[in-house]
């Protein structure tokens, strides 16, 4: 039996945070929790979880889970949501801790930064279709791979035309058909940014170019992804819709928990749809590429700017069809520098910038929802 390990949560009040406690909950022998973290909007749970776990080390906000992440552990699992898990991920690595990586958007906004100081083999990633990569991977050689194919649900408005998605509100981009998540990944995967920014993590996860990164739709959301070998056949990793797989991964790699989650009832009728991607009406994973091509800041701006356009579509002050309409108007008036010497306050300075620069075209009255 492998070591019990000792674990640091970051965003335990969230879906993946609540979830990751779960696991270990079922899994007393395997983990123990030294380490808690939330951003604060839910402070009696975040006590509650004190109160039952008892880490050493528990507090509330950047600063703390910047903290946390630099602790003496065996695994940190980074599951805060935004660009503010930035400097988390990079205190993990500095500190040598293994990260198990929920918190997509600090790879993808700090590319080489997080990257460089990345050692192979201590990110692990805990996004369904990257857990789902990396479990493929293991079925071959790198050299061996012909693509990535990153499986997208399509969310709750798949087969909508552009004209269709302009009267879409709030609580109907909120309710997912297969998977449930946090608000902002909720809207995001029904935008496809979700999806975008996963086409950049698969990038910087696996070094494979974007060109042979594809996004395929799969609305049962059964087949996380797959991967294509150079020979013709292809790799994939099924299951019911659960995060649990992929945080008892992240927390175990590369070991197996038994019984995490229900498997496939095999021995029912399956059917498997696949559907290419309708890049007219969800433009936002061409996007997604462009600003990863670009490099640089563009995926912090990217990134930033759809997350001030996510909170002004929920509060009814952008239309559905402007999120990723305004996000191009950031990324189009960006200068994008190189990213041979890219720090971190680089990134968040062009994060602040793509806030501000969206917060200002949101003013705009032509960014009116109602006109």
């Amino acid at each position: 039996m492998s070591e019990r390990r000792d674990v640091v949560i970051l965003g335990s009040t969230g879906s993946i945070g609540t979830q990751a406690l779960d696991v270990v909950r079922a899994n007393p022998d395997r983990f123990r929790v030294v380490g808690l973290t939330a951003g604060g909007s839910q402070e009696q749970l975040f006590h509650e979880q004190v109160v039952e776990w008892k880490p050493a080390f528990h507090g509330l906000g950047e600063d703390a889970s910047t903290e946390a992440a630099a602790l003496s552990c065996d695994v940190v699992l980074n599951g805060i949501t935004g660009a503010v898990g930035l400097r988390p991920t990079v205190a993990a690595l500095e500190s040598g801790n293994t990260l198990a990586l929920a918190n997509k958007e600090s790879l993808i906004i700090g590319g080489p930064v997080v990257t460089t100081l990345a050692k192979p083999g201590q990110i692990v990633p805990v996004d369904s279709e990257h857990s789902a990569l990396a479990q493929c991977l293991r079925g071959g050689r790198a050299e061996e791979v012909r693509r990535l194919v990153l499986t997208a649900s399509g969310g709750p408005f798949r087969g909508r035309t552009r004209e269709q998605l302009s009267e879409v509100t709030p609580e109907e981009a909120l309710n997912h058909p297969t998977w449930d998540m946090g608000p902002v990944v909720t809207i995001n995967s029904a935008t496809l940014v979700n999806k975008g920014l996963e086409v950049i993590e698969a990038h910087l996860l696996f070094d494979i170019p974007f060109d042979r990164i594809e996004v395929v739709v799969h609305p049962t959301s059964v087949v996380h992804s797959m991967v294509e070998f150079s020979d013709g056949s292809t790799l994939a990793q099924a299951s019911p819709p659960t995060m649990l797989i992929p945080i008892a991964l992240g927390l175990a790699w590369p070991d197996r928990l038994p019984d995490t989650a229900p498997p496939v009832d095999w021995s029912s009728p399956q059917t498997w749809e696949f559907f290419p991607l309708d890049d007219e009406a969800f433009p936002a994973v061409r996007l997604a590429r462009d600003a990863g091509e670009r490099g640089g800041t563009a995926p912090a701006v990217y990134n930033a700017a759809n997350e001030v356009c996510v909170e002004a579509f929920r509060t009814g002050r952008l239309a559905f069809v402007d999120i990723v309409d305004t996000i191009a108007e950031v990324m189009n008036s960006h200068p994008v520098g190189s990213a041979a010497d890219l720090t971190v306050d680089d990134v968040l300075a062009a994060d602040a910038w793509a806030r501000s620069t969206a917060a200002t075209l949101l003013k705009d009255p032509e960014k009116d929802p109602a006109r």
